[in-house]
C-alpha cells in the first residue's frame, strides 16, 4: 500500500488549476461553460442573452449578472476529465472589477486567454497579460468566434505577438471563416475530426479525415483548402515549434482557433491544459516558498463573497489549498488572529451548487463558511507561521461618499459596505468623523455595490460625489513623524477596511504639494495583504 507522502504526490500530480481571461465579449463565459460540458460537469448549456434570456450561463450565478448579460462576480467550478480533476476559475470580463480578476490570478497555476478573432487584442486582454506575466502564468490562446465575419488568421497572430510580446505557435488552424467556416486542422495530430456544430460532444462515428493532402478534405471544402494549405505552410515556416519550457516559463503559448458557441476547438483546448498545463507549482509564503507535496496542510484566501445564496445570508472565503491535504473538521492556524480555528464543512461549487468537501489537496479551490473571520490574503497553515505573497490592493481613482436614506439604517449601511469591502467588491474608508467614502476602479463597482446593498442588506443609500480624486496608503519613519503628519493632515486622513492610514488627496497637484512637503512620508499606491501601514 503506498505511503500517504506517495498519495499526497500522485493527488497533486492529477490537478489542474487555471482561470478563463478575456476582454468584456470576447465569449469567455460561453467557453467557460463549453468547457463544463464537454468534460461531462453540466448536462446542457445555457446563453447569457441579457435581461431577457430564459436561462444563464452556469458561471453567472449572481442576480444582476444575470440581468446584465456579463460576469462581475468570480466563480469557481471543479469536474475531472481524463484522470485529471480542473479546477476552472472564470473571471470577471469587465474591466472594472480588474482587481477581482488580479487576486484570482494569484489563485491559478495557468490560464486560458481568450481572443475575438473580429477585433484582435483589446485592452484589457493587455492588462490581464501585464498581471500574469508578473508571475510567469502559462497562458494558452484560443481565438474565438471564427463562424463570424473575422481578421486573418496570420495577421492574429502577429498582433499577439507585437502588442503582447508573447511568441505564439498555432496547434489548430481554421478552415475558412464567417458562414463558411468549416472546423479546425489538428497540426500537431496531422488530422481534421469532422463535428457538426452545436454538438455537444464527439460521437463515435465522427469522421476522421488523416492528413492535410487528404483528397477527402478537397471534396468536402473545395473553396477553403487552398487557402488553408497555403496558410499553414506559411506559419509553418515562420513559427518555433512549440516548446513547453518555454510555455511553463510564459513566454511561449500554443494557440488554438475555434467558435465557442459552436463547440469547435474546445475539446482542443481540454486537451491541452491536461497535457500541457503544469501541475500545482511551489508558492511563495514570505519565510520560504512551499512545496505542494508537503505533509503540512497550508493556503490563503484570495476572494471572499457575500450572499452566494440570498436565503442564508451567508460568507465564502474561497480558499486555495498550497500544500497537504484538507479533510473535513481539521484544526488550523489563523495567522493574522494568532488563534486556531476549525474548519467543520469546506465545499467545492459548480458556480453557485455547492458540494461539500470531503477531501482537497494543492491546487483545489474550497470555500470556508466565514462569520467576518476570514479577510483577503489570510494565511492558515497547520502552526507554521507563514504568510502567503503576491495579493495587492490597487490605490482607487473613483470615489463617492455614501450615508442612508433612513439615517435609522447607518448601522446596517456600516455593515453591508465593511462586508463587500472585505470579499473586495469595493474599498471602504472611514474618517475620523464617521464619513465612508467607496473607492472604485470603474462606475460599474459603483452600480453594484448600490444594488446589493439595497437587495441583500435593505439599505438605500445616497451616493454623492466627494472632493476626493486618490488615494495613497502611508508609512513613516518614527511615530513623532506620524503625530506630526496626522495633526496637519486630519481633515484628508481616513482608515481602510484592515485600519490601514491613508491619504485621500483631492488632486494629483495636491498629492505631489503633501509628498513634496513631507519626504520622509512614503505615499504607498498599492499594498500587500499581508502589510499593514501605520
Amino acid at each position: 500500500m503506498a505511503t500517504l507522502d506517495t498519495l499526497l504526490a500522485k493527488d497533486v500530480k492529477k490537478r489542474r488549476t487555471f482561470a478563463i481571461i478575456a476582454h468584456p465579449d470576447a465569449g469567455k463565459t460561453t467557453l467557460t461553460e463549453k468547457l463544463l460540458l464537454f468534460g461531462g460537469a453540466i448536462q446542457m448549456a445555457g446563453a447569457v442573452k441579457g435581461r431577457k434570456a430564459a436561462r444563464h450561463a452556469t458561471s453567472d450565478w449572481m442576480e444582476v449578472e444575470q440581468q446584465r448579460g456579463i460576469s462581475v462576480t468570480s466563480s469557481v467550478m471543479q469536474f475531472e476529465y481524463d484522470g485529471h480533476v480542473i479546477n476552472l476559475l472564470d473571471t470577471p470580463g469587465h474591466e472594472d472589477f480588474s482587481e477581482d480578476t488580479y487576486r484570482v490570478l494569484t489563485a491559478v497555476d495557468a490560464a486560458v486567454m481568450v481572443i475575438d478573432a473580429a477585433k484582435g487584442v483589446e485592452a484589457q486582454t493587455i492588462k490581464l497579460l501585464e498581471v500574469c506575466r508578473l508571475r510567469n502564468t502559462p497562458i494558452i490562446t484560443f481565438i474565438n468566434k471564427m463562424d463570424r465575419e473575422v481578421r486573418d488568421p496570420i495577421d492574429l497572430l502577429s498582433e499577439i505577438e507585437d502588442i503582447l510580446k508573447l511568441e505564439c505557435v498555432p496547434i489548430t488552424w481554421p478552415i475558412g471563416m464567417g458562414k463558411t467556416f468549416r472546423g479546425v486542422f489538428s497540426l500537431t495530430k496531422d488530422h481534421l475530426v469532422r463535428f457538426a456544430p452545436g454538438e455537444d460532444r464527439l460521437s463515435s462515428n465522427q469522421e476522421l479525415i488523416e492528413g492535410l493532402d487528404n483528397p477527402r478534405l478537397d471534396e468536402l471544402f473545395p473553396m477553403e483548402m487552398g487557402y488553408v494549405r497555403e496558410s499553414i505552410e506559411l506559419i509553418k515556416g515562420v513559427s518555433n515549434p512549440f516548446d513547453i519550457k518555454k510555455f511553463l516559463a510564459g513566454e511561449q503559448s500554443p494557440v488554438f482557433f475555434g467558435s465557442g458557441v459552436n463547440n469547435f476547438g474546445v475539446k482542443d483546448v481540454l486537451e491541452a491544459l491536461v497535457q500541457w498545463a503544469p501541475e500545482p507549482q511551489p508558492r511563495d509564503a514570505g519565510a520560504r516558498m512551499v512545496e505542494p507535496t508537503e505533509k503540512p496542510f497550508t493556503g490563503f484566501v484570495f476572494k471572499i463573497q457575500a450572499n452566494m445564496d440570498p436565503k442564508h445570508r451567508d460568507r465564502i472565503a474561497f480558499f486555495r489549498v498550497c500544500s497537504g491535504r484538507y479533510t473535513p473538521g481539521m484544526k488550523v492556524r489563523h495567522l493574522r488572529e494568532d488563534r486556531e480555528m476549525k474548519i467543520p464543512n469546506a465545499l467545492t461549487f459548480m458556480a453557485n451548487d455547492r458540494v461539500t468537501m470531503m477531501d482537497a489537496v494543492a491546487g483545489d479551490i474550497i470555500g470556508i463558511y466565514n462569520h467576518g473571520q476570514l479577510h483577503i490574503g489570510d494565511t492558515l497553515t497547520e502552526g507554521e507561521k507563514l504568510g502567503f505573497t503576491g495579493i495587492p490592493y490597487f490605490a482607487p481613482e473613483l470615489f463617492r461618499s455614501a450615508r442612508p436614506k433612513d439615517p435609522f439604517k447607518a448601522k446596517q449601511l456600516h455593515k453591508g459596505l465593511k462586508e463587500l469591502g472585505e470579499e473586495g467588491a469595493i474599498q471602504v474608508f472611514e474618517n475620523d468623523l464617521g464619513h465612508l467614502f467607496l473607492g472604485a476602479v470603474g462606475f460599474l463597482q459603483f452600480e453594484i455595490v448600490a444594488q446589493r446593498l439595497a437587495t441583500e442588506y435593505k439599505v438605500d443609500a445616497l451616493y454623492e460625489n466627494t472632493d476626493v480624486s486618490t488615494a495613497r496608503w502611508l508609512s513613516f519613519p518614527d511615530e513623532l513623524t506620524q503625530k506630526q503628519f496626522m495633526d496637519e493632515q486630519a481633515s484628508r486622513l481616513a482608515r481602510d477596511a484592515d485600519g490601514n492610514l491613508v491619504y485621500l488627496a483631492t488632486s494629483i497637484y495636491n498629492l505631489q504639494t503633501t509628498q513634496k512637503h513631507w519626504p520622509q512620508v512614503q505615499f504607498h499606491t498599492t499594498r500587500e495583504k499581508n502589510q499593514h501601514f501605520s
